[in-house]
This record gives C-alpha cells, sequence and structure tokens, in this order.
C-alpha cells in the first residue's frame, strides 16, 4: 500500500542509504534520494523515485537537491564519513571533514527542511547516528565526537519543537557491514547488515521514538557504563568495546579513506 509521504534520504548510494530506500520503497514511500555519487540517480528512477546529486556540506547543493520535490514529510540525515586511527596521527583536516560531514551536515538539512515542517505542524527528521553517541571506541575518537555532537544537538532542538508537530528520531546502530566499517573490528558484537538498519529507520518512521538503538540489547551498554565506577567502565571496555588503534586493519581501509576523506 502507497504512503503518501515524501521522504528525502541522504547518502543514499550505496550502504546503509541504499538499504533505507530499498526498504522504504517495498514499503510505499515515495523517495527524493541524494549522494555525491551520481549513481544515486538511476537508483531513485529504478525505485521509482526522485535523485540527485548531493553535498551534504554545501547549502546550494543541499537546496537544489532538496527543491526537486515539491515538499519533504521525513528527511532522513544518513549520509556520513569514518576516519579510524591513532588520534595524533589523524591530519586537522580530516576531522574537520568528519565533523562538516557528519555533524554540520545533518544541522544543515534539518534546519533546511524544518521552516516547512513547522509550517505544516507536520514531519519528521530521522538522524542515522551511531553506538558511539554514547561509547567511544579507541581509534575513531574525532568520528565518536561527531556522533555525541549530534545527539547532543537534537536532544536540544527537540525540547525547543515540543507541541509543533515535528517529530525528531536518532537510530544509533553498533558495527554495521558496510565500506564504512572496512577493516574495523566489531569488539564484543556481530556486526549488522545494512537491512537490519533500514528496517529500524523504516519502523519509527511509522512510529516515531526518539532514540533507537540496534541491536536493542546494545542498548544495555551506554546504560550500564552509566551506572558504573570509571573501573568498572575500563572493565567493559576491554572487554565489549572494539580497540581500532590495536585491532584495526588500515590497509583495508586505505581505498575508503582514501576516496572520502582524501
Amino acid at each position: 500500500m502507497a504512503d503518501s509521504r515524501i521522504v528525502a534520504v541522504t547518502g543514499a548510494a550505496r550502504g546503509i542509504g541504499e538499504a533505507i530506500a530499498r526498504e522504504l520503497s517495498s514499503r510505499g514511500f515515495s523517495l527524493l534520494l541524494g549522494d555525491l555519487d551520481s549513481s544515486v540517480v538511476s537508483l531513485a528512477s529504478s525505485l521509482g523515485g526522485v535523485g540527485g546529486v548531493l553535498d551534504v556540506t554545501d547549502q546550494a547543493s543541499y537546496e537544489t537537491w532538496l527543491a526537486l520535490v515539491p515538499r519533504v514529510d521525513v528527511l532522513v540525515n544518513n549520509a556520513g564519513v569514518m576516519w579510524v586511527g591513532p588520534f595524533e596521527d589523524e591530519p586537522l583536516e580530516v576531522a574537520e571533514k568528519q565533523l562538516a560531514v557528519n555533524f554540520f551536515g545533518v544541522v544543515r538539512g534539518t534546519l533546511l527542511v524544518l521552516p516547512a515542517m513547522r509550517a505544516r505542524r507536520s514531519g519528521l527528521v530521522v538522524t542515522v547516528a551511531s553506538l558511539a553517541s554514547y561509547v567511544t571506541p579507541a581509534g575513531e575518537s574525532t568520528y565518536a565526537a561527531s556522533k555525541h555532537a549530534v545527539l547532543g544537538w537534537m536532544k536540544g532542538v527537540r525540547q525547543e519543537l515540543r507541541g509543533s508537530g515535528v517529530s525528531l528520531a536518532l537510530i544509533m546502530p553498533a558495527v554495521v557491514d558496510t565500506e564504512l566499517a572496512a577493516g574495523t573490528s566489531s569488539g564484543g558484537g556481530p556486526r549488522l547488515s545494512p537491512a537490519a538498519v533500514a528496517r529500524a529507520v523504516a519502523d519509527v518512521i511509522d512510529k516515531p521514538r526518539f532514540e533507537t538503538i540496534v541491536p536493542a540489547y546494545a542498548g544495555l551498554l551506554p546504560r550500564v557504563l552509566a551506572v558504573l565506577p570509571q573501573w568498572g567502565r575500563d572493565l567493559v571496555y576491554r572487554r565489549l568495546v572494539p580497540n581500532q588503534v590495536r585491532d584495526a586493519d588500515l590497509a583495508a581501509r586505505a581505498d575508503y579513506e582514501a576516496r572520502h576523506l582524501g
């Protein structure tokens, strides 16, 4: 059964974004798909939607992309990039790129769609964040900082949107089997499939809730860490949280990082 809502998805050409697009299409939503990779146009066409090249760090690019459809009922902030390695080896420009995409890209898109949503008193912004919004693996310091920033910003914005008719939702998955996670360790749990995250996104569009951790049992981790003393938190980190400085295969990430982070 078709759903009349138009859902805009960023970073939709591959990985989690592509899985979200396919899941939403199967549920009858109309789609606007965006990505730096122009293949997103053919993907959108194959799903009966509209696609366009999108750079979430560029205001004009974002505005042009949103203008491809008459309105956006749901925005899915999915575009993201990640660098892995010891913090002192991370070039500053790479750290800035992660914040530009992962945090300010989310802020930019949200600010662009909110005025019309508030005027209609209806709308939803879904952001694919990460379990790293709460838990910071060694070797992912800036990536985790960008996801912590998303969580903090959305918490504040949510308070200001109360009574407006507009909802916010965060999807926070553990390690997902995509090229972004190439060469990384998944720590104490198995990798998620992009389809599992896509189902969570689609479910929260049907029934909005602010925070969804995927898989659900991983939601115990931040709760446990919040009540343990520091020695207990350190023990949990050693046992369950991946240490990418020690365990990641950085050579396996070289192609991804060269293409997406320079």
